[in-house]
């Protein structure tokens, strides 16, 4: 399967509105005000400026975290409640190289990931092929072990119990981050660069294959998609954005202990993705926002506010189980010459109308007639796929190109 994507492919398919009917500019705009935020806080002389930074700095971690789980969970459908495995992995992996080697933070960035999407290969590998509850039981265990295996002091490298002290800070271009309005710039950004990234990734061959393997594992398994190399290789990428949150924690609070990574942290990420919207990056930075935001704004009701919360959350799942942002359903144009094909004659040879067909639009540029279906393939508008990437004949050993006939019934 080739994922190669032009920068003019990429070009054309930027966002031009958002799905309100809201102007790009307005987006940026949006994007803009956020990001002065800290000066705006200094501007007003906010007193708890730093405090507000430090939450939104945490909604922002953790929303790297949830987009990461939303692409096992929201596009591939695989009920995964151990991430925070992945996350532990991220972090100790960066505190072990900078403690112990002397490495910078932002050196040990991508080994952190690096590793956390080897540990998602190896232990994801076998339990693949479960489904449902069987495989969420399973990455359940995960996080446990993990854990365990920190507070035993595996190697003698993770510090027991008490974890690792002292962790270094970041340092860009010899500026040393330190404040919470620099880790505010550090984390923002980072989750501007991972909605743009999931977003080509969403809407990418790849991403399609996803959610046809959501949708009916099944049949995209019968049109000749490898669902076992998908499946896994959807883990091993979120295990690696995870891996990449794990260094941004250890360098931002500079201790870490096997109790930062808990099943409770894995039961925080799954609610953020379910609650949001499974499948939906609007949906997941929403559900972050509340998750993660709203508590500390009813801090003094804290006696109740768990209890409000925990309330609210089952309403929700009673009349809107599909998230408070669902994702859109996606569309696609039928190509040449099928967008033109008005269901009597089939399209000539090139792309033009078959003899004496009529012009299949009607008004407003709509088909007249029905068009083409094609044969249990919405991952690719070009026809199934084999496993080497190239269009294959569907079960019914039918070709796109034959117009939905066996041209041996017509000779």
């Amino acid at each position: 399967m080739s994922f190669k994507l032009s920068l003019r492919a990429l070009w054309d398919r930027r966002p031009r509105r958002l799905p309100a009917g809201i102007p790009l500019w307005a987006e940026i705009v949006g994007v803009l005000a956020f990001f002065s935020l800290p000066w705006i806080f200094r501007a007003i002389g906010l007193a708890t400026s730093a405090y507000w930074l430090e939450v939104l700095n945490t909604v922002g971690l953790y929303a790297i975290l949830a987009l990461s789980l939303n692409v096992i969970l929201g596009h591939c459908g695989m009920f995964h409640m151990g991430h925070a495995a992945f996350f532990a992995v991220g972090a100790y992996v960066t505190a072990v190289l900078n403690l112990n080697y002397g490495w910078a933070i932002l050196a040990t960035l991508p080994v952190a990931g690096l590793a956390a999407g080897l540990f998602a290969a190896a232990v994801a590998g076998p339990i693949i092929h479960l489904r449902g509850d069987y495989l969420l039981i399973v990455t359940i265990g995960i996080v446990e072990i993990i854990r365990i295996a920190l507070t035993n002091d595996i190697f003698g490298l993770t510090g027991g119990p008490n974890g690792l002290m002292g962790i270094g800070r970041p340092s860009i271009f010899g500026w040393r981050l330190t404040r919470p309005w620099h880790f505010f710039y550090l984390i923002w950004t980072g989750v501007a660069l991972t909605l743009i990234l999931f977003h080509f990734l969403e809407h990418s061959r790849f991403g399609r294959a996803l959610k046809f393997i959501k949708e009916d594992p099944v049949a995209a398994e019968g049109i000749g998609i490898n669902t076992t190399r998908l499946k896994l290789l959807a883990f091993v990428i979120g295990a690696v954005w995870a891996g990449f949150a794990g260094t941004i924690f250890a360098s931002r609070m500079r201790t870490i202990s096997p109790d930062s990574f808990n099943f409770g942290e894995s039961v925080i990420l799954f609610t953020i993705v379910i609650l949001g919207g499974s499948g939906s990056q609007r949906g997941v930075l929403l559900g972050s926002f509340l998750v993660m935001g709203l508590p500390e704004v009813f801090r003094k009701f804290q006696d109740s506010r768990l209890l409000v919360f925990g309330a609210a959350l089952v309403v929700m799942m009673i009349f809107r189980p599909q998230g408070l942002i669902p994702p859109r359903p996606s569309k696609y144009s039928l190509p040449a010459p099928w967008d033109r094909y008005d269901g009597a004659t089939p399209p000539a040879p090139g792309g033009g109308r078959g003899p004496g067909e009529s012009p299949p639009w009607g008004k407003g540029g709509t088909l007249k007639g029905p068009v083409y279906r094609q044969s249990l393939a919405p991952t690719d508008t070009r026809g199934p796929l084999g496993a080497d990437g190239a269009a294959k004949k569907g079960p019914s050993g039918l070709s796109p190109q034959t117009g939905g006939r066996d041209p041996q019934e017509e000779s």
